[in-house]
Parts: structure tokens; sequence; C-alpha cells
């Protein structure tokens, strides 16, 4: 293969979303001996592999991970090739959206608001990723942004349709006065005594996910805090000491708390726009998400620790 086209993009971003070659290739409409054929040259392309298999399927390796992430920037800026002025928002409208607990909401919100100026937008707050796909289902809502892990992809009917918009590592949150807080990196295995804030069931896996890289670990958290509250108290309880929580890859640090990567990068967590397909246009669909993923960048910008990482990561990866 001479040089990589849209096409090979779309695919590498649904394996990724994914985390399957068969589930990519019936999403992409190819057989999977071809679209692993398409992926092995891809790969011989990059001269590495982007993917591993796992017991679970496939994960994206560190190059994959960066050439994942260029992917779906490279398609977003395709995709917002066009008229400046959306062709349907003239029509008006109100488009009905639920989300699960994310820091982007407020930027998607901003953003779409600018895109489709004539649309108003409601929002629903829904924790569970499986209460919002019944919602979609049932007609309550038109899009959502939902949450789902490797392995554990969210299920829906042929009424629904999703979109990855990131697949980030899941960090943990210290006390800035922590033993560890001055590590580059914190071991799950490290942190088997410590009392520990977890969201309760969000209906995609969580935190049976948490559990799992625990008992890998080696341990079984002893003291757990059922937390669901908003980031302020969260940051509250750990800066004062009272436990540790995991936390998104863009948590921001204060003078209380720091947020550090977990070493080998146990916990993932992919952000998804989900939407009913009779329910909204393609056009909005597709504001919605370019709306989501600048308001993804801008908290990227603010998160040192997540950059940090980051260019560790895909540096190693080049060694």
């Amino acid at each position: 293969m001479e040089r990589l086209e849209l096409r090979h993009l779309r695919t590498l971003c649904a394996i990724a979303d994914t985390g399957s070659l068969r589930r990519a290739a019936a999403a992409q409409g190819y057989s999977q001996p071809a679209l692993t054929t398409q992926l092995q040259r891809i790969e011989q392309y990059f001269g590495e592999p982007l993917f591993a298999r796992s017991s679970v399927g496939v994960v994206l390796t560190a190059l994959g991970g960066e050439i994942v992430a260029q992917a779906r920037d490279v398609l977003a800026r395709m995709d917002a090739i066009g008229p400046r002025v959306d062709r349907r928002a003239a029509q008006g409208g109100t488009v009905r959206l639920a989300a699960t607990n994310t820091p982007m909401l407020s930027g998607l919100l901003t953003r779409f608001r600018d895109a489709a100026p004539g649309h108003s937008v409601t929002v629903s707050s829904v924790y569970s990723s499986a209460e919002i796909v019944a919602m979609l289902e049932e007609g309550a809502v038109d899009i959502a942004i939902g949450v789902d892990y490797p392995g554990r992809e969210l299920r829906h009917s042929s009424t629904v349709a999703h979109r990855g918009i990131v697949t980030e590592p899941s960090f943990v949150a210290l006390p800035a006065g922590h033993p560890l807080a001055g590590r580059q990196e914190v071991s799950l295995t490290d942190l088997a005594d410590e009392p520990w804030f977890v969201t309760p069931d969000d209906g995609a896996g969580w935190p049976g996910v948490f559990f799992t890289a625990c008992e890998v670990a080696g341990f079984r958290p002893t003291t757990l805090h059922e937390f669901l509250g908003d980031r302020r108290q969260l940051h509250a309880m750990v800066g004062a000491g009272l436990g540790v929580a995991i936390v998104q890859a863009t948590f921001p640090t204060t003078a209380e708390i720091v947020v550090k990567p977990l070493m080998g990068t146990p916990l993932w967590c992919r952000y998804l726009l989900a939407w009913r397909v009779s329910g909204i246009s393609d056009d909005l669909v597709d504001t919605v998400y370019r709306s989501a993923l600048a308001a993804y960048r801008d908290l990227v910008a603010a998160a040192p620790h997540l950059r940090d990482w980051a260019a560790r990561t895909y540096s190693a990866s080049r060694d």
C-alpha cells in the first residue's frame, strides 16, 4: 500500500470503536477476511501493529492509539468541509439530548448552539448508559452521550446507531500529600489497601471493569464508598484524604489532589454518541459529533497529566 486513504482511516476507527474485527467488518460492510487483509496492509504501511489481540477482542497498541486519534481528527475535519451554515438549521426545532456524567457536555452545547443556531436543545442528565439506550429506543430522546468499555460494547436495537467519540485511559485521583503523589505513574497494586470512592452501576460495565482490574492486580478493595456526586464533591473528599478514586483522564488537578496514570493502563473508557436513527438528521448527528470532539480537545488542552502521559506513551512506541 503506497498511501493511506480515508477508507483506511474509517476502518481503523471502526475497529477501535467496536473492539472486534468481526463487528468492525459488519459495520463497514466488509467480510471479515477482507477487513483483516486491509488492516494487515495498513499495519505494513506503519511498520508495526496498531492493534493487539486480547481475550475480549482487539485493543489499540500505543502507536495505534496515536494513529486512531489522528484519524479521528482528519475525518472530523473532512466532515466539517461543506457549507458554512447547517442546511437544516433554518428549519429550526428542538433536539432532545441525554448525557451521562461527562465534562464535555457544556462545551458540546456551546458549540452546537453556534453551529446550528436554528435549533434549541433540551438536556436530560442520565447516569446509566443502559437507561439512555432505553430512552432512545422508546423515542424519549433524539441523541445522547453514553459510555462503554472495551469488550463490553453498548448494546442496542437497530432503531439506534452509535459512533465512538474518544476512547481514553482511566487515571487515579490521590490526595496531594499521598506517599505516591510524586510518582509519574501509579500501580493499582500499590493502592490495594486504600479506601476507594466508586460510582455505582452505570449500565455499561462499571464498576465490574474496575473490580476485574483489581483482581488481575492481585487484590479486591476492602473499603468502598459508593459515590454519585459532582466533581467538586469528589475533589473535596479525595483532597481531604478520605480515599482515592478512578477518574476520567481529563479530571483536573488542584492544590489538594493529583491525577496520575495507572501503570500498564488497565482501564479504558469510551465516550460515544448514540442516536435514534429515525429521529434526527445525519447533518445534526454530524454537528453534535463535531461539537463533542472539539469540546473534548479543549479538556485535553487543560489536562497536562493526560498530555504528558500521551507524549511518553507514544514516544515509547516509536523507540
